[in-house]
């Protein structure tokens, strides 16, 4: 085994756990940081190994005494000297290190020795070589790799860190991050990276803010072109939305009619069986489930309305499917949003909910997964076959904005029980999930436990932080103490996709960042130097014209 570089420090002892040990360093230079990576030479089974380890916690262990400290204007080495005080003026500090092991190409992970370093032991700085060959599951730019940053205690650039994409696809992401931590940046970096031609990935991504269309500049960028590829990125907005009526279950009803009585339920339910057993190729619109609705009346009359007048159930349950389905943008009688059309490699979907009522979006998106993941089981099954709009025959990754909206916690969301299942079983039929939330504290907490790859930013909410706690096992204690602390841009990322858990900074947008804050004070000064003007010019010739009285203010105040 090669040591390229002089120990930092001496090993002192085992810390308060089987997996700790301490080190005693002068660090003149300040190079052992929190997060840093060590490791010292042992022999393991006849071969000399490198136990690498992450620094946990750092304390002097050669102090000033308080009176040499009292006077800020005066420095304590003076201090010192003008009473005889005998020291040097080397700092020492006690470096706490939580050890990872030997990473093993065989295993693709870490073993830990356990054993602890021999008293005396030297300790090294881990080398930018060694971290970016051990930290990282991919190489960056090979298939299935996702370069998403470097590592935050080295110089930019010198330990790149990549996802493995096969990890986080077919275990599920989360990205968790505090409002203006940069959680949408990071997830349009992920997207460059699934669509660039290294990947060529099937994506969809649920954007209820319009923040995504920025990718489309993807298409005409050189980075992401290879020979005949180029990515394809769609986007649908919300008059382009369409759900087909006959898609939606029982319970996506139920949800889009709140508050219905004992007896509306019940309706409801006898009128959704009867459309369904009398409709042709399984297909049928709002006025057969209406007509329904009519004949499963109780007290029915054989007259051409089909229904009793007086029956105030029937009439009300008419007129709410009236007023959710029949006057809504988004149901249709006939026209859907076909997964042929959503799902392609190479190719990512933008769904743009912005401007559409919460249960709506609830809605769209339960429906959507649920043909998703009913496409894929029964592609993988031979029950599709090629040219059916619903053969899948490729796995898929969905993206999902503000997911808290679609598993809230301590809340019945149509939307939740799809999610749960697919998190719990899409990996069998390749149907992958990503979730991105600022509150993981009102996001369920099965559905966060269930995403294996975790990307989190800073969080200062302590509900919020007891949830990560809760529902992440992946890490340690001593990163989730480094939350509130992270800069913009600056994540832990822990779980399948690596292998270990590492704190880096997000690499540069190759496309531009659609999700930036309005600048107000520029908005204003930006009336005011070119509006206004042309406001004032406008009510001018409209008073020259019709001679109505105008002030300076740029209003028109009465003709």
């Amino acid at each position: 085994m090669i040591v390229k570089h002089p120990a930092i420090g001496t090993v002192k002892g085992p810390g308060e756990t089987p997996n700790d040990y301490l080190f005693i360093a002068p660090d003149p230079e300040r190079r052992v940081k929190h997060g840093e990576f060590v490791y010292y030479v042992t022999a393991v089974d006849g071969d000399e190994r490198q136990i690498l380890g992450r620094v946990t916690g750092r304390r002097p262990v050669k102090l000033f005494p308080d009176s040499f400290l009292a006077d800020p204007g005066v420095p304590p080495t003076s201090v010192a000297a003008l009473l005889g005080y005998e020291s040097d003026a080397t700092e020492l500090f006690e470096i706490t290190v939580t050890v990872l092991g030997y990473h093993s190409p065989q295993l693709g992970d870490f073993i830990n020795p356990r054993v602890p370093p021999v008293n005396g032991a030297p300790v090294y700085i881990a080398d930018d070589e060694l971290l970016g060959a051990v930290l990282s599951k991919r190489r960056r730019g090979e298939r299935g790799s996702a370069h998403i940053g470097s590592l935050l205690s080295r110089p930019e650039g010198a330990v790149p860190i990549a996802l493995d994409v096969r990890g986080f696809t077919g275990t599920h992401l989360a990205v968790i991050a505090s409002t203006g931590s940069g959680k949408s940046y990071l997830a349009g970096v992920l997207l460059e990276e699934m669509l660039a031609p290294h990947n060529r990935a099937a994506v969809l991504v649920v954007d209820p803010h319009g923040e995504y269309s920025t990718l489309q500049e993807m298409m005409n960028l050189a980075e992401f072109s290879a020979g005949n590829y180029k990515p394809r990125v769609r986007i649908f907005r919300p008059d382009q939305l369409r759900v087909r009526i006959d898609t939606l279950t029982i319970a996506d009803l139920r949800y889009l009619l709140p508050n219905l009585s004992e007896k509306m339920h019940y309706q409801l339910g006898r009128a959704f069986s009867f459309a369904q057993r009398s409709a042709k190729n399984g297909h049928y619109t709002l006025e057969q489930l209406l007509y329904a609705v009519r004949q499963t009346a109780e007290g029915k009359k054989n007259d051409e309305a089909g229904f009793d007048e007086d029956d105030p159930t029937t009439g009300a349950l008419i007129w709410r499917l009236h007023a959710a389905l029949g006057n809504s943008r988004i149901f249709h009688d006939f026209e859907n949003l076909e997964l042929d059309e959503l799902f392609k490699p190479g190719q990512c979907t933008i769904i743009q909910l912005n401007e559409i009522d919460r249960r709506e979006q609830q809605v769209i998106v339960a429906t959507l997964l649920r043909r998703v993941y009913q496409a894929r089981m029964d592609t993988a099954k031979g029950k599709l076959e090629r040219g059916d709009p619903s053969h899948l025959p490729y796995p898929v990754f969905c993206l999902l904005e503000e997911a808290h909206n679609y598993a809230p916690a301590n809340a019945d969301a149509v939307s939740s029980d799809v999610l749960k299942t697919i998190l719990s079983e899409g990996r069998k039929f390749g149907v992958g999930i990503g979730l991105i939330t600022q509150r993981p504290g009102k996001l369920d907490g099965d559905v966060l436990s269930q995403c294996m790859t975790q990307c989190i930013m800073r969080i200062t909410n302590p509900i919020d932080q007891n949830r990560i706690a809760e529902s992440v096992e992946s890490v340690g204690r001593d990163l989730l103490r480094e939350l509130p602390s992270l800069s913009k841009g600056q994540v832990v990322v822990s779980g399948a996709s690596v292998n270990t858990p590492v704190l880096l900074k997000v690499r540069k947008r190759i496309t531009q960042h659609g999700g930036q804050d309005l600048d107000a004070p520029a908005e204003w000064m930006r009336w005011f130097e070119e509006d206004r003007p042309a406001q004032a010019e406008r009510a001018a010739a409209l008073y020259a014209e019709k001679k109505v009285n105008y002030e300076d203010d740029g209003d028109v105040l009465w003709a």
